[in-house]
């Protein structure tokens, strides 16, 4: 795993100072997956690939340097606690709905001695609540159609931010069918961007969209409602 993670991290033109806390939290998340579902990629080569250098991917497509970022469905930690481990500068929420989830990210932060992150249990309409645009970034990876995910995620991001949304190179039909939403809730797509993570022959995409306008007051709704009924 070390070895792919310092060629990854170097093609990715990204620090290799943490690779030792990488190599612990992947420690950390194969042998808790052993009793929790976390996920279902467990060879470690396969950790720093999958999981490791494609979240820090991100790092190499977008300058996150000093950004307050929220990770929203963050599950075991991705893309946040990657990026937080290539760009210690951000200050980092990482957020799920599952509280076992959270009990393991505080675990791995107090192992990596991680400053500047907190753990919520919450949901993402919730959350948002208290805390309307007041995030430059908030990135979430493979949680839910851009469609529903925009109303949860860009009445987080302050006007001029950014919500990143990881997704899978055939995702054009999701992104042209969440164009409308995201304009209802003040964002644009300013580009979408595939990569391919390094040692693999895997390719992703990042859809960033701009906050360009204030989301409305009533969104995010319920998720039943959002579930239920798209923008």
């Amino acid at each position: 795993m070390e070895a792919t993670l310092r060629q990854g991290l170097t093609a990715l033109e990204l620090p290799t100072e943490n690779v030792c806390s990488f190599l612990r939290y992947g420690e950390m998340l194969i042998e808790t997956n052993k009793v929790m579902n976390l996920t279902a990629i467990t060879e470690p080569k396969d950790v720093a690939t999958l999981h490791f250098l494609d979240c820090a991917a991100l790092a190499h497509l977008y300058d996150f340097k000093g950004k307050k970022v929220a990770d929203v469905g963050t599950g075991a930690g991705f893309p946040g606690i990657p990026l937080k481990l290539v760009e210690p500068s951000i200050d980092l929420t990482l957020l799920d709905s599952l509280n076992k989830r959270i009990d393991f990210l505080k675990e791995v932060c107090s192992a990596l001695d991680l400053k500047q992150v907190e753990c919520i249990h919450g949901r993402a309409e919730e959350f948002a609540a208290d805390h309307r645009e007041s995030y430059d970034v908030v990135t979430s990876r493979a949680v839910a159609n851009l469609q529903m995910l925009s109303e949860l995620c860009l009445p987080l991001v302050k006007e001029g931010g950014y919500f990143l949304s990881m997704k899978s190179v055939e995702s054009e039909e999701e992104i042209n069918s969440a164009k409308k939403a995201i304009a209802t809730l003040g964002g644009k797509i300013e580009k979408c961007v595939d990569y391919t993570i390094p040692g693999t022959d895997v390719s992703h995409r990042l859809v960033l969209i701009k906050k360009v306008a204030p989301t409305p007051k009533k969104y995010p709704r319920a998720f039943a409602k959002i579930k239920k009924s798209p923008l």
